[in-house]
């Protein structure tokens, strides 16, 4: 299922996604020496590797606690970026509304952070480096759930168009992350970023706190 839009915000500009898809796409071609299909070369020592940040702790090197933030910003090809930003235009406009883009801002970088540490969490002793934005977009789209989640998203399944409640497709999406690993895919990213975004809005004090009666600016 591929989501193609999701209601927006008819009042407020996305900066900061946009900022944000610019400057992923700036990182993702400067790694790769500005050739599109390149193999990334210039950043491959910001990565996260779970036992170098573990190792932090056992008076190793400090330096890897920065891959926490740095990770979240490298991209491993064309159709891991494509995918990221993907799920960052259908659902970021409405959370950088919902919020503010300052807190929008914030927020994002700690969804990343807390993918970032679920992720070692679950995998402690690897050495495979974990990299991309998805941990920190499946906190938007963990906010999207507890805000908007009667909301209609538009997917795209097998060429057909599907409409479905955003409840519906962000439950199956956060429960395939849980029940079905991949290989290459780190899963536990995700869902934790997705649990740390729900966990923001309910600290916030909930949808109705947050929205303050806005929905209807969301169609």
């Amino acid at each position: 299922m591929i989501p193609v839009h999701a209601p927006k915000s008819k009042k407020d500009v996305p900066i900061v996604t946009w900022t944000l898809t610019a400057l992923f796409i700036l990182i993702y071609l400067w790694d790769r020496q500005w050739k599109i299909l390149g193999q990334p070369m210039v950043f491959s020592d910001l990565a996260l590797r779970p036992q170098e940040v573990m190792h932090v702790f056992t008076g190793g090197d400090k330096f890897p606690i920065v891959t926490l933030f740095t990770s979240m910003f490298l991209h491993g090809n064309l159709l891991h970026i494509a995918g990221n930003l993907l799920f960052l235009f259908v659902f970021g406009p409405s959370i950088e509304a919902a919020f503010g883009s300052v807190r929008y801002t914030l927020y994002f970088l700690v969804w990343g952070v807390a993918a970032a540490i679920a992720q070692i969490a679950v995998a402690p002793n690897s050495l495979t480096p974990v990299i991309g934005a998805s941990g920190a977009i499946s906190g938007i789209l963990g906010a999207y759930l507890i805000l908007l989640p009667t909301s209609r998203i538009d997917l795209w399944i097998f060429f057909f168009d599907v409409e479905l409640p955003a409840w519906v497709f962000l439950g199956a999406w956060f429960l395939f992350q849980i029940f079905v690993p991949q290989n290459g895919i780190a899963n536990w990213e995700h869902a934790g970023g997705f649990l740390a975004g729900m966990l923001t809005v309910l600290l916030k004090g909930g949808k109705s706190h947050v929205m303050a009666g806005r929905e209807q600016e969301f169609a």
